[in-house]
Formats: C-alpha cells, sequence, structure tokens
C-alpha cells in the first residue's frame, strides 16, 4: 500500500505567494527582505493552523538562498528547529546559546525557530534574555506561539511582533477548491463552505477534515454527506423550523425538535443554531447586508426567499427569545423544556388568535383612529333567532339639514337594528332565567347601535384642575369598587392636559398595559363629566425609570464591576458565568 502523506503536509506552502489569507504579514516580511530591514528577533502570534510555523520556514530558506532557485540546499543545516514544549529548561536554552556563537558554514544567517514559546520556564525565559537583545549579525530568531500573553514583557520587548489572524471562511474554502481539483475530487460548494466554517479560521483543521470527509465519501463530496460525517446540524433543519414556526405549526415543531435530537444534537446547539438563523435571515432581508452572509450560493438563494416571508419585528422578537433560551440553558434543570417552551413562544409571535372582520363594527374603525381607542366589536350569538326587517336599507331617520351634503354623517349612518322575535306567550322572566339575560343582551346591543354625529358631540373646555378633580373622583370611584390595583396605577403618574389629550407616564410596560384595558370606562366617565367627547390619553413608558425596577444580570454585574473592578478579575480567572 503506497505511504499516504495527509493534505496539511502535502499542501504545506512552498512560497509567501501560497499562504493563504496573511497578505499583509508575508508582504511585509517580503520587502524586509527586499530592503534589508530585518529585525533579528521575530515573534508570530495568533490561533493555531493559521500558518505561523509555515511562514518561519519560508523566510529561514529565503534568507539563506539569496534569490537562487538552484536544487543545492545545503543553506538547510542552518535552519534549526526547537519544541519549546518538551525543551523548555534552562539547560536547553544554553545548549542553544553555545551554538549560536558558532558562525554558518553555508549560507548567510543561521536560523531558529523556537516553535510554542510560551511554553519556555521563568528561568529558561530568564538565560534567553541577553543571546536575544544582541545575537550575532549571523542569526535570526523566530519564535512562534498561540498564547502571546504566556510571555515575559523583557522578551516582548525585544522581538518585532506579526499578529497572525484567522483565516476567513471565504479565503479557506477557496483554498479547498484547489486541493480538491488537485486530488480530483468533485465538491459542493455548500460542502466546501461547511468544512470551512467547521475548521473554525484554521487552515490545518480545515485540511484534515478535508481529508477525513473525502475517505467517508469517496471523490463526490456533497453537503450531505459532509453534515452527515461531522455531525453538524445542516441548514435545512433550521429552515424547516422557521417554516413551522412562522405557520404556527407546534405540534409539527415539537415533533422536528424531536428528531433532531434522535440524531445525537444538543439542545444547546439547536436552539444557538436557530438564533443565528434568524440574525443570517434578517441580515439578507437588506440588500447592503446581505455581503455579511457567510453561506454558499445556493444556500444564499434560499435565506433570500425565507427571508421574504418572515417579518422584521419576528425576526428581531425571535433572536431575542432564542437568546435569552440559550443563555438560560446551562442553568436549567429542564433543559428539554426549556427550548420546547421557547419554540412554542416562538411559533405564537405572528399568531393572531381569533381572526376580527372590520364588517362587525357598528361604528367604523377610522372614527377612533385619532382618539387612540381600540374599537370594541359586537358579536351577536348565531343561536339567537333573528328575523331582520324587511326594508334592510332603511336608515334611522335625521334631519334634512343634518344630512344634506355632509359626508361625516353620511358615513356613520348605520342600517336599522335586527329585530329580536321573541315567544310573545311566554310570561314575565325571572331576573335569573335564561330569558332575561337573553333581553339584557338585546339591550345592551341596543343601546351601542347609534348614529354618530362627530360635529354635533360636545366639546366643552375644561382646565387642569378640573380634569385632576375628576381624575381623582374616577380614582375613588373604582377604589369603593374593590379595585385596588387599578386605582394605585391611575395615581402613578399625576396627568397632564395637552389641548384635549391626557398625558400620563409610567415606568413599566404592565403599567401601561392595564390601563389601556380599562381606558374605555375611563374616558367614558371623564368625557360625561367634563361635557368634552375629544378626550384621549397618551400613555408612555419612561425607558430610565424602567430601568431602575429591573436589571439583568450583566447591568448587575457592571454595577458591582463599578463598585469593586477585582469582581471582573474573580470573573476571568476562574472563567466564571453570569
Amino acid at each position: 500500500m503506497e505511504h499516504f502523506i495527509v493534505s496539511a503536509r502535502k499542501y504545506r506552502p512552498q512560497t509567501f505567494k501560497d499562504v493563504v489569507g496573511q497578505q499583509a504579514i508575508t508582504n511585509t516580511l517580503l520587502n524586509a527582505i527586499e530592503n534589508n530591514h530585518l529585525a533579528q528577533a521575530l515573534l508570530f502570534t495568533g490561533p493555531r493552523g493559521v500558518g505561523k510555523t509555515t511562514c518561519a520556514r519560508i523566510l529561514a530558506k529565503m534568507i539563506n538562498s539569496e534569490g537562487r532557485d538552484s536544487g543545492d540546499e545545503d543553506y538547510a543545516f542552518n535552519i534549526f528547529e526547537l519544541d519549546a514544549a518538551s525543551n523548555n529548561s534552562v539547560d536547553d536554552i544554553r545548549n542553544l546559546t553555545d551554538q549560536v556563537r558558532i558562525p554558518p558554514q553555508v549560507g548567510k544567517y543561521k536560523v531558529y525557530i523556537i516553535d510554542e514559546v510560551h511554553m519556555l520556564s521563568q528561568s529558561a525565559f530568564n538565560a534567553f534574555l541577553k543571546t536575544l537583545e544582541e545575537p550575532p549579525k549571523h542569526c535570526v530568531f523566530i519564535l512562534a506561539t498561540t498564547e502571546k500573553h504566556k510571555i515575559i514583557p523583557t522578551i516582548l520587548s525585544r522581538c518585532q511582533i506579526f499578529d497572525f489572524k484567522r483565516i476567513t471562511v471565504k479565503d479557506a474554502k477557496k483554498y479547498l477548491k484547489y486541493i480538491a481539483e488537485e486530488q480530483g475530487v468533485t465538491a459542493d460548494d455548500d460542502a466546501l463552505h461547511i468544512i470551512a466554517q467547521k475548521a473554525d479560521g484554521a487552515m490545518r483543521d480545515a485540511l484534515s477534515i478535508f481529508d477525513r470527509v473525502v475517505s467517508f465519501s469517496g471523490k463526490n463530496l456533497t453537503r450531505q454527506a459532509v453534515t452527515e460525517n461531522l455531525n453538524v446540524l445542516d441548514y435545512e433543519t433550521y429552515f424547516t423550523s422557521t417554516d413551522l414556526i412562522l405557520n404556527n405549526n407546534i405540534p409539527e415543531l415539537l415533533l422536528h425538535f424531536n428528531n433532531t435530537l434522535s440524531k445525537g444534537f444538543d439542545g444547546h446547539h439547536y436552539i444557538a443554531g436557530l438564533a443565528s438563523h434568524f440574525r443570517d435571515l434578517l441580515v439578507s432581508k437588506t440588500p447592503e447586508t446581505v455581503e455579511l452572509l457567510e453561506v454558499g450560493e445556493e444556500t444564499k438563494k434560499t435565506y433570500l426567499e425565507q427571508a421574504k416571508k418572515a417579518p422584521e419585528s419576528f425576526l428581531l422578537k425571535g433572536i431575542e427569545l432564542a437568546n435569552d433560551c440559550d443563555l438560560k440553558y446551562k442553568s436549567s434543570k429542564n433543559q428539554r423544556l426549556l427550548v420546547e417552551l421557547c419554540l412554542m413562544q416562538l411559533a405564537s409571535i405572528t399568531y393572531d388568535g381569533e381572526k376580527k372582520n372590520s364588517d362587525h363594527y357598528i361604528i367604523p374603525a377610522s372614527y377612533f383612529k385619532n382618539k387612540g381607542i381600540t374599537p370594541i366589536p359586537i358579536n351577536i350569538p348565531e343561536k339567537q333567532k333573528v328575523e331582520k326587517s324587511t326594508d334592510e336599507t332603511r336608515t334611522k331617520p335625521l334631519e334634512e339639514s343634518t344630512t344634506k351634503n355632509n359626508p361625516v354623517v353620511e358615513q356613520f349612518k348605520v342600517k336599522e337594528p335586527p329585530k329580536i322575535v321573541l315567544d310573545k306567550t311566554h310570561k314575565k322572566p325571572s331576573g335569573l332565567s335564561i330569558s332575561s339575560i337573553r333581553k339584557k343582551k338585546e339591550h345592551q346591543i341596543r343601546q351601542m347601535e347609534v348614529v354618530v354625529d362627530e360635529e354635533n358631540l360636545p366639546k366643552e373646555s375644561f382646565t387642569n384642575k378640573a380634569l385632576l378633580e375628576v381624575w381623582n373622583e374616577y380614582v375613588e370611584k373604582i377604589r369603593r369598587k374593590g379595585q385596588f390595583n387599578m386605582a394605585s396605577i391611575l395615581t402613578i403618574d399625576t396627568p397632564i392636559l395637552d389641548g384635549t389629550t391626557i398625558k400620563l407616564e409610567f415606568p413599566t410596560e404592565t403599567n401601561k398595559y392595564e390601563l389601556e384595558r380599562e381606558q374605555y370606562h375611563l374616558l367614558a366617565f371623564l368625557r360625561k363629566k367634563l361635557n368634552n367627547f375629544d378626550i384621549g390619553l397618551d400613555i408612555t413608558v419612561n425607558e430610565t425609570k424602567e430601568k431602575q425596577f429591573v436589571y439583568t444580570p450583566h447591568e448587575k454585574f457592571e454595577k458591582l464591576k463599578e463598585k469593586n473592578p477585582n469582581i471582573d478579575v474573580l470573573k476571568k480567572t476562574f472563567d466564571l458565568d453570569l
């Protein structure tokens, strides 16, 4: 069997042009070599698998080859690689400093590449200081590390530091496509994109994953094969979940979540991915931000299609709910129930409940548009036997002078109320009989069926003092009825009169919601007492006041940190969670 070489070694870059995603650093090093401006101590730092050691080897080769492309590689004997993870003692550094004094026999420089330099002991660092500060002119030190913060400041101050960045998904996918073509592998664009995402910015990890998936699926690399082999949740899972949520299909949604769990996926992973999916849909709604969507071309089309179905308000609320579930997941004792409750809440965002038809309103909704009032529909039970009058188009009589050329009055004309046919032989009902309840309902309906003439409604002016007297009178009235909660809400803020609008400011949305439920009775009382039917309410919530009542865990932490900065040190030291 032929010896197999992994792609990470087989396709390791041999020149700076081949290095992926580090153009700024490679250009800097090339210019330094050309202009003879290369420092004698360099520190390459950054995440794993982004090209630190590779760039160090290429640099060592270039400064020794002097531009020659010959096959003579005697200068390779001038390159020394030291693994500081296993050679981290003072004796190892002393041996290195003894070798430094000897000039190279072939080539111009002796290059010492010390990998994982942060693993050196404190004594080894101190023993290395003098040599690193004043090395012989024929020596170049290249230090590489993934944890720069563990290196003592005296070493950092003697080095020219190069920060390697994570390789972007786009660059990683482009290089994977090149490797696939070199190996004769047919790969879907989405499949390579998932591999690049899974690598999390490390090119070496991306190549290792690529080799693993190719071993699993052969020369044809599909998205399904990649997701199955890497055990990642496919985009289709989230597209299906979102469709079920938008259709308010809670039973199917819970079954879909159960099916996801049965495949071995974690509920935390699922809900965090759903929040990211909502974010991607929100990004897809605006052409300017579509470029922030890091997916393949085919998947991007699906995102754009689903983004058209999902309202922006739904996505914002969905991200809030899913993120809240993500934060609570670790501390929850019943984690599955937590996710299921979150999914049911998500599926209820766009649920309107009972559909309402504007034809059921006696007074058109346009009349209430500028009043700040929600119209109350009249629902006549279907079981009542109603006999309509023979002339259904007959309206209540109005004076000709009032109705003529008056579009407002013409708009609010209503048909004569239907006649309720009752059994004439029935005796006078008792106070608790079904007939009495029916008669009471009829009476309420007849009272509400009125013709509204907006021009002739009383609109007497009144002062703020008069308003406060009537306001306090209403508060006492409901307090005597036992409505203590509403009475206390009405006394939270002093009403201020602005024209015919009463302005109120509450600290919480709950206060506003409770008063909006009670506003019909309140406005009816005020209008009658003050003889002005233009009175309306304008209720606002002061967010600054509201924050005084409720603090999130993060806000509490920030407050504590202001009082004692050492709390932040404690959190970082023990990796504590909020």
